[in-house]
């Protein structure tokens, strides 16, 4: 009996023994040998497992001859019958996430969309999506509930021992393992919205009115803003599979539904059928024609009935695509019919993985969006009674726990719930804020005068890349520039520089005083703007400067293509009403006193003072009529009716030394859909699909602070059009008309870039004042491929660069009451001579009139996309073209611009 009971107890001990044995292991990524946190272990068939901590490390009870599995979202799953409890090194081989070109196994026969069932049953999901829209309501109003996540991607537990971080031990406390890559995040910036989207259909408008709003991250270290979120938000615009073209990543895809374009576009396969929560649905595969261009590659799920509803789509961006930066991007939206009959979206999440710099981080952007209370009663007419499309409720960042928590759809995750935690815990860490303070002076371009980011910076220093600068007039040049913050003021703003030229040895500068009506978040031109501004300018400029879109000391702007000596020292004083509002109409009111002194070439000699002269032939030179001589000598220009062989004016003391105008301008401009992303340095326009139209009108009069009466009245349009996937062309119509003889400082000038950095809406190979006109018409218009032609090139599609053409023109004319040149004219107190100089001991005649018959022309051709940064020109005038012989001087026929600007 004992020693039964001996036996029992031992075979009792065996089996705890048993039961209590472990096995270890480490799991490892296959290709790149780090560690695989958070995958999981566990039996096949039981309910035993773990997870891998941060370190790839596991522990499980060991189980002999049983099944254990290892699997984790983007690896191929590992399978193996244990025998031992010895150590286990598991190796996970990655999978492929992106998305790819469909392919169909079978025999390799050519597309074709003829008899082709995936084709035909497309064209009926097309045909029926337009009784599909809400629309068809009179009124509806749906909630929507948005969350924004953007984090670093991709961090492996190597980089908190080995690299940078290793000093930052806790930023393990704050990744997690992202669900749909399958690899660790560290999660920035949280943003929540819970918007109502009301909809009337007695006028077409649709409106949306923001109820909660919160938000937590790395946003707080940057003062200009929520620059963030707002280049998120823009880069994730709302995805609607229904609209025929789909604006993403700032450019315009083409959707699986459009009606237009989607059969020719893509490839359709037919190649399962399936059920979607409850519902049968067929699966089509879809990719573009060329993998290259901007288009999606995914599956639809359309319901198996006669309603041929799209159930579910899971769409990215193709691995070949010419798009920048982007690692992956996947799209998932789910649809559901309403009791009504109607197809709505339920579901619509975004995840954006981006690499900027190769071998370094990459990082995440996740955006999720649920709708839902769909309502069409009738809506109140006072709940659109609001400026633009868009309001915030007043206590919409006032929301309590209790409101989120009602209206999350889904819980936020540890580490985004630990945000503002592992913020404070970043900013008190030694050495970081000197870090941050640096990183921002470089990327801002201003120099903050605080190292703490909670404090805010009340006074910034900057631009920096004007400190330094070289002109004609100045030679080499020195600015000290600063400008208030909304942390000194939210209301009242300062802004002004000093400046000094070590050539001519003078002192420079500018002060400007601003008072906002909006209350500002850190600077007053944050849209929408409603200042008052008052300023006081002295400084040395050309004429051309005041159409530079950046700032004319800008150091790389001092790189010329053409020689700026015709110059002024400016004296200005400038009184400024600006306002806007949220449906895109801006309206400006400017009282402006000017007091201009030519300087070096330049002169201002009224032609009443000119003319006046005979030849000597015994002294061999032009002698004026009380026995001058004449410095100056001019040969026949354009449009002159005059021999000016024997003919000449003095220079040296027969010129108006100021020239003084008072004037009063107002300017109306309405941009539709505009949206702006602040920055420390100017406003950007970002949504440049929208159309602008701008009216102004400047009178000026004679004896009110002024030496001259003159009206002039400029308007200018933009507007963008897509050509599908052949890119984007962008378009610039301008008009104006100066209506009163005028001296030429006060004639139209052309917008003339004399750099060589490309700028925008400019000419490239017009020089400073060369042509004055009275009347005027310019077009500029460039057609950006986006990389259709090179994209389909064999080695160089590989580079992955884009071409652009465009071709700037410009009709001008001069009417006989503003031409210094025709003899009529002679007498003219209110017209002077234009811009000239000698080179060498030759005259040269800066400024030309126009023959109205005749346009100025250039053309350009480009690539971009190099390096993902640069863009490279190569500009050719085509007309008015001049030889060195000529009285006007030389004229480059020819030039290369360039520009860094990245794009995706």
């Amino acid at each position: 009996m004992k020693r039964l009971f001996s036996l029992y107890i031992l075979l009792f001990v065996a089996v705890l023994q048993v039961a209590a044995q472990k096995i270890t292991g480490h799991v490892s990524d296959a290709k790149s040998g780090e560690a695989a946190p958070f995958v999981n272990v566990f039996y096949e068939g039981t309910k035993i497992g773990t997870q891998t901590d941060i370190d790839g490390n596991f522990t499980i009870a060991f189980r002999s001859n049983q099944v254990l599995t290892v699997s984790c979202v983007g690896y191929e799953s590992y399978t193996m019958r244990l025998k031992s409890t010895d150590k286990l090194d598991i190796k996970l081989n990655p999978m492929e996430l992106s998305f790819g070109e469909a392919k169909v196994v079978g025999k390799k026969n050519k597309y074709s969309r003829k008899n082709n069932p995936a084709v035909e049953l497309m064209k009926q999901v097309i045909e029926n999506k337009k009784f599909q829209s809400l629309k068809q309501h009179d009124f509806y109003s749906v909630e929507q509930y948005n969350k924004l996540n953007f984090a670093l991607a991709d961090v492996t537990p190597k980089v908190f021992e080995e690299g940078k971080f290793k000093r930052m031990p806790f930023l393990k406390e704050h990744v997690e393992l992202s669900p749909e890559t399958g690899k660790l995040i560290l999660p920035l910036t949280v943003e929540e919205t819970v918007t109502d989207q009301i909809y009337r259909k007695s006028d077409d408008t649709e409106k949306k009115i923001v109820v909660g709003k919160r938000e937590e991250g790395i946003n707080e270290l940057i003062n200009t803003g929520d620059i963030i979120t707002q280049m998120l938000n823009d880069f994730f615009t709302e995805v609607n599979l229904y609209e025929d073209d789909i604006r993403l990543l700032q450019y315009q895809f083409i959707s699986p539904l459009s009606s237009k374009d989607a059969i020719s576009f893509y490839r359709y396969f037919i190649t399962d059928t399936t059920y979607v929560e409850g519902a049968k649905c067929i699966e089509v595969q879809f990719t573009p024609n060329n993998s290259q261009d901007f288009g999606f590659s995914g599956e639809l799920y359309v319901t198996a009935d006669s309603t041929y509803r799209v159930k579910k789509v899971a769409m990215g961006v193709p691995v070949h695509t010419g798009v920048n930066f982007v690692d992956l991007m996947k799209i998932d939206q789910v649809y559901d019919r309403l009791p009504s009959g109607e197809q709505v979206l339920l579901k619509d999440n975004m995840l954006l993985v981006m690499k900027f710099v190769k071998d370094n981080f990459k990082v995440q952007a996740k955006r999720t969006t649920e709708y839902s209370n769909f309502d069409f009663s009738p809506i109140d007419d006072k709940t659109f009674k609001f400026k633009g499309n868009t309001k915030m409720s007043a206590d919409a960042r006032m929301k309590d726990d209790q409101f989120w928590q009602d209206h999350r759809t889904e819980q936020l995750t540890q580490s985004e719930t630990k945000v503002s935690v592992f913020l404070d815990r970043l900013q008190n860490m030694k050495g970081f804020k000197p870090i941050i303070w640096v990183g921002k002076a470089f990327i801002e371009n201003f120099v903050e005068t605080t190292l703490d980011p909670k404090k805010g910076s009340k006074i910034d220093v900057g631009p920096i890349n004007t400190t330094v600068g070289y002109n004609d007039v100045d030679g080499l040049r020195l600015r000290a520039s600063i400008l208030s913050t909304a942390n000194l003021n939210p209301h009242f703003f300062f802004n002004g520089y000093v400046a000094y030229g070590f050539k001519d040895e003078r002192w420079k500068g500018k002060g400007e005083v601003t008072y906002s009506f909006n209350k500002k978040k850190y600077l007053p031109r944050e849209f929408p703007v409603r200042n008052l501004t008052f300023s006081y300018t002295n400084d040395v400029m050309s004429p051309s400067d005041i159409h530079l879109p950046t700032d004319k000391d800008n150091v790389f702007v001092a790189l010329k293509w053409s020689k700026v000596d015709h110059m002024m020292y400016n004296e200005n004083f400038r009184f400024f009403y600006d306002s806007e509002w949220e449906n895109g109409l801006r309206m400006m009111w400017k009282l402006s006193h000017d007091r201009n002194e030519p300087t070096a070439s330049l002169f201002y000699q009224p032609v009443a003072n000119g003319f006046h002269s005979s030849y000597n032939e015994e002294l061999g030179k032009y002698v004026m009529e009380d026995g001058q001589l004449s410095d100056t000598y001019f040969t026949r220009p354009y449009g002159s009716d005059l021999d000016f062989t024997k003919t000449g004016v003095s220079v040296a003391d027969r010129n108006i030394k100021y020239l003084t105008t008072t004037d009063f301008t107002f300017s109306v401009q309405f941009q539709p859909g505009a949206e702006y992303l602040n920055t420390k340095q100017r406003r950007i326009l970002v949504n440049k699909d929208s159309p602008i139209f701008l009216l102004s009108h400047t009178v000026g009069v004679k004896g009110l602070w002024s030496d001259y009466t003159y009206n002039n009245t400029e308007i200018d349009i933009y507007k963008r059009f897509w050509v599908k996937s052949w890119g984007k062309l962008d378009t610039r119509i301008k008009a104006g008309a100066q209506w009163n003889q005028v001296p030429f400082p006060l004639l139209c000038m052309p917008w003339a870039n004399t750099s060589y950095i490309r700028e925008d809406n400019m000419f490239s190979l017009i020089k400073n004042m060369e042509f004055l006109n009275d009347r005027y018409v310019s077009f500029m218009g460039q057609w950006d491929l986006n990389g259709k032609i090179l994209n389909r090139i064999p080695l160089i599609r590989r580079l992955k660069w884009r071409e652009y053409f465009g071709v700037n023109c410009l009709w001008g004319t001069l009417t006989d009451k503003n031409n210094p040149y025709l003899e009529k004219n002679q007498n003219s107190t209110s017209l002077y001579y234009f811009p000239s100089r000698f080179v060498g001991s030759e005259y040269q005649q800066q400024s030309q009139v126009m023959d109205m018959k005749k346009p100025y022309v250039e053309a350009y051709v480009g690539i971009h996309n190099i390096f993902k940064l640069l863009w490279i020109q190569y500009v050719h005038r085509i007309t008015y073209i001049n030889d060195a012989s000529s009285i006007y001087g030389d004229t480059q026929k020819w030039g290369i611009r360039f520009i860094l600007r990245a794009t995706f």
